[in-house]
């Protein structure tokens, strides 16, 4: 079966750390060009210029070319985005992303990329029912007059008010109202509420993947749409976006003062798309940080075994392992290399010998080998994604979770050791 080129566009200011991550792991999947819109952090030199030399990466800074390209978007003179223009922090983000995706699509077309999703860096794919774990594969099962493909969310679900690294340490999900039993869905909606204003604390809707053809357009953050003609759209029944949100007492706390906004509750409407969005910043903006972690422990954290357990049997919550595993892979790996390339230059700076006139030049050149190695470990791109590297996506299903973890990691010891690997 031929692989289609498969890119993700994306708008981050996270850190190079956890950006290297989600692209190794999405390659792995079978994504193969990944076009960042960098902002924050993302955009310092250091940052962006590491990874603009990994392999399929294309690095867009908002510099006065892109600003320029934003302003004569057509977008603004249409209506389908219009709710949103001319307001501040998630409006305007939302409508960043839009503009971005637009740029994104025009980037695609050029390196003849045949689908393109939208999808962040706090989001993990999971191509469920897939016997390789590959998006690819299940990409290439529909028809060829499908236009866009969407991928049901699934939101992550905290079980300790101590989390740091949601992708290593939370593997129970909600999943969506299209891959549950609706009877059921219905049956516990206020069970899984829990008190907030929706099922999911944020976006529901999910995110779709378009084939690139001309014509195609944004239609927000979370769809695509065509200028020439309307799109056939199909939902997949399995695979998934894993919507990692509010994982971290630190995320919740970081809405405070966020935006300039004022708390109350006209401001957070005028600042905040969605309902959880404005009730978080209020909370985080009027209570203490003892206060804070009582709402968050009430709201978001799933510390009672029975309820998670008997949501688990109705089908409304899953526990996912293969991500959180292959995300741990990739860093042992990441680490690992680095220190090899220090124990390298350790070990050439240890056979320097300080009686020779030559000492001060030697010298230089360990210090440059020592600074080349951990430059490239810094820019390491990871694995490649041929099918070899994917876990089968049925071991997050059936088996015991002990089982399911001691199985991923046996097979994914034994790719990411036969994986090829590139240092460019």
């Amino acid at each position: 079966m031929r692989h289609a080129r498969l890119a993700f566009v994306t708008t981050t200011a996270d850190s190079l750390r956890q950006i290297r991550l989600w692209i190794q792991y999405h390659r792995a999947v079978g994504v193969t060009d990944f076009i960042l819109f960098v902002e924050g952090q993302a955009a310092k030199p250091e940052v962006s210029n590491a990874l603009d030399k990994i392999e399929g990466v294309k690095v867009v800074i908002r510099d006065e070319a892109l600003k320029q390209r934003h302003a004569s978007s057509r977008i603004w003179n249409e209506t389908w985005l219009s709710a949103f223009f001319h307001k501040p922090c998630n409006h305007e983000l939302f409508v960043l992303q839009s503009l971005n995706m637009e740029a994104g699509i025009e980037i695609a077309l050029e390196r003849k990329v045949e689908w393109i999703l939208h999808v962040d860096t706090d989001e993990l794919m999971y191509p469920g029912g897939a016997p390789d774990y590959s998006l690819q594969r299940i990409l290439a099962s529909y028809e060829d007059d499908v236009d866009t493909v969407v991928f049901p969310n699934y939101e992550s679900l905290p079980e300790r008010d101590d989390v740091k690294d949601p992708f290593t340490e939370v593997t129970l999900f909600k999943r969506n109202y299209h891959h549950v039993v609706p009877d059921l869905y219905f049956k516990s909606y206020h069970a899984v509420a829990r008190g907030n204003p929706n099922y999911f604390i944020t976006y529901g809707n999910g995110k779709s993947a378009a084939r690139v053809q001309p014509g195609l357009r944004p239609n927000g953050a979370h769809r695509w749409y065509s200028y020439t003609k309307a799109p056939r759209e199909e939902t997949s029944d399995q695979a998934a976006v894993l919507h990692y949100t509010y994982n971290r007492f630190e995320d919740l706390k970081s809405r405070r003062d966020r935006c300039d906004c004022a708390p109350t509750e006209e401001d957070a409407k005028r600042c905040f798309i969605l309902p959880f969005d404005r009730m978080a910043f209020l909370a985080a903006s009027m209570k203490s940080d003892e206060e804070l972690m009582g709402w968050f422990r009430e709201r978001l954290v799933w510390n009672d075994p029975a309820v998670v357990m008997d949501l688990l049997k109705n089908g409304l919550f899953v526990r996912l392992y293969t991500p959180q595993v292959l995300v741990k892979g990739f860093m042992t790996l990441n680490d690992d290399t680095l220190a090899q390339h220090q124990l390298q230059a350790n070990q050439a700076v240890a056979g320097i010998d300080a009686g020779t006139t030559h000492a001060a030049s030697v010298q230089t050149a360990a210090n440059e080998q020592a600074a080349a190695g951990a430059s490239q470990a810094t820019n390491m791109t990871s694995l490649r994604s041929p099918a070899s590297l994917r876990v089968n996506a049925g071991l997050d299903a059936a088996a015991s979770s002990k089982t399911v973890r001691l199985r991923a990691r046996t097979l994914l010891n034994y790719k990411l050791n036969t994986a090829e690997l590139d240092w460019s």
